[in-house]
This record gives structure tokens, sequence and C-alpha cells, in this order.
């Protein structure tokens, strides 16, 4: 039976080795579900009873199967805006962070850049020490930035241990004889980091992608600080205005107790319909990058 499930190998393994394995897939597969479950409870309970949620009757199936907290998410034409302004900042927000972060990652490897150790030094200071929220808002003010697309991508463009993490790559997993051998080509710097490097550091980009993708789509704060045009507002600023709009309908006057009992009910569906809707387009696209992205994680920040 354990031959079929761990494979011919097994057989053959000591008896001590064979326990040990078994240990380990049955602690793997236990941490699997932690990590697994909770995801998943959030997807049935958006479609059950919040009494019977309440109740703890849900665990594995959906009770009392409905899709109205969807059905009212979704009447909200907003949300459909907000999905493409998520998408815009996203898409234009990482690629600014890559096209700054890299090249200057790259850079900052290089043992022969005069004066790395300073401007690292610079870039450190500033992961300790800001000016804070009201000096970063009158900069973006005086800019002409407020209410545009640039408030939100540009303050953090460049995040600095995203840089330490790229740099770390660089450093250690590109062989200093591709280099060498480039010089030997005759490549110049950029064309040694455009055909030599960048095509051998599909990890570190991927993880660079994720984050920084990651990042912008779940921001909302920024939104809220520099964006006053309502057309102009993300998906998660949305979101969050459906769910206060219907948890505060929901605690409102006790003059028709029925209604405001229904009205709570619908607010707790909302409030797991809010989580999937602002999670699946990062569900989505994280498989695709999933390999890339643990191998760079893995030597980046290890050797970071």
């Amino acid at each position: 039976m354990l031959e079929k499930i761990f494979g011919e190998g097994f057989s053959k393994q000591a008896k001590s080795d064979k326990v040990f394995d078994v240990l380990n897939y049955i602690g793997l597969a236990m941490i699997l579900l932690l990590v697994l479950y909770p995801l998943y409870f959030i997807v049935i309970a958006s479609f059950s009873s919040p009494d019977a949620v309440a109740r703890g009757e849900v665990w594995l199936l959906p009770v009392d199967f409905s899709t109205e907290g969807y059905q009212r998410i979704f009447e909200y034409k907003e949300i459909w805006t907000g999905y493409w302004n998520s998408l815009k900042y996203t898409v234009v927000g990482t690629g600014i962070n890559l096209l700054l972060t890299i090249p200057a990652a790259f850079a900052l490897s290089r043992k022969e850049l005069v004066g790395k150790n300073v401007i690292m030094a610079l870039f450190t200071f500033t992961m300790f020490f800001g000016g804070g929220l009201v000096p970063t808002y009158l900069l973006v003010n005086n800019l002409g930035m407020n209410n545009t697309i640039w408030a939100l991508v540009l303050p953090g463009a460049v995040s600095t241990y995203n840089l330490i993490v790229a740099r770390s790559f660089f450093a250690q997993s590109i062989p200093e004889e591709l280099y060498e051998a480039s010089i030997v080509d005759g490549c110049t710097y950029a064309k040694y980091f455009f055909k030599v490097v960048l095509p051998v550091s599909k990890p570190i980009l991927a993880v660079m992608f994720l984050i920084y993708a990651v990042g912008h789509w779940n921001s909302y704060f920024s939104a809220l600080i520099y964006l006053t045009d309502r057309d102009m507002y993300p998906l998660q600023v949305i979101l969050r205005e459906i769910l206060i709009q219907q948890q505060s309908v929901a605690g409102g006057s006790m003059a028709n107790a029925e209604a405001v009992e229904a009205q709570r009910k619908l607010s707790e569906m909302i409030k797991y319909g809010v989580i999937i809707v602002s999670s699946l387009p990062v569900l989505c696209i994280y498989p695709f990058v999933q390999k890339h992205f643990v191998k760079g994680m893995m030597i980046g920040s290890v050797k970071g």
C-alpha cells in the first residue's frame, strides 16, 4: 500500500527511513491543509447562509446555497470601473517597478561600480527613516500628481528590500565567467545585461513581478489619500465602500427589525464575497509564476 503511494523506491529504504518519510508526508499534508482550508472556507461561506456560518455548520460544503451576495456585489457598476483601474495601476506600476529595480540591482551587484557601498547605504537608510505621510502628501501635491495615476505608482517606484534581494541574486547566481566570456565577444554592459543576464534571471524577475503586482493590486490607502475622482478609484476602494455601506445599513435604525436582520445577513454574505472578488486575479496569476517565484525567492532572500 505504502509502496503504491510513495513509489517503488520506498520499498528499498531502511525501516527508519520509511518511518521518517511517512511522518514527513503527514506533516506536509497537515501544513497544506492548514494553509488551504481558510481560503476554501471563505469560498464556501460566501455561498452559504450567514446563519449557518455563525452556527458553525459550514465545514466542507455550502449550507443553504445562495449567490445573492455576489449578485449584490456585481450590481454596482463601479465594480467594473474599479477592476479596470486596478488592472491599469497594476500593469503600469509593476512595469515602472521592474524598469527601475532590476537595472539598479544589477548595477549595484557589480564589483567595479564606484561608490556602490555609499549608494547602497543611502538606499538602506530609507528603509528605516522617512519623512512621513504629511510631507509625502505635500510633495505629491506640489508636483501636481494628485488625482493622477502617478500619485499611486511613483512614490513607491523602488522597494529597498526588493532591491537588496535582486542585487543578492545577481551577485551570487550569475557566474562571473559569463561576463568575462561576454567581454571577450565584445559585449558592452548594456548588451551583457539584456542578452545574457535577463534571460537567465527568470526566477528573480518572477519574484519581483509578483511582489510588486500584488502590492499594487491590494493597495487602497494611497488611493484614499491622493484620489478624489470616483472614476479613478481602484477595486479595493470600491469594495471597501460596498462593505462599509452594507454594514452601516445593517446596523441602522431598528424601526424595521426584520429588514435590518435581512440586511445584516446580506452584509455577512457580501463580506466573504468581497474577499473572493478581490483575490481572484492574484490566485489566477500565481500558478503561472509559482515555479520561478519559489526558486527566486529562496535564492535572493537567503543569500541577501
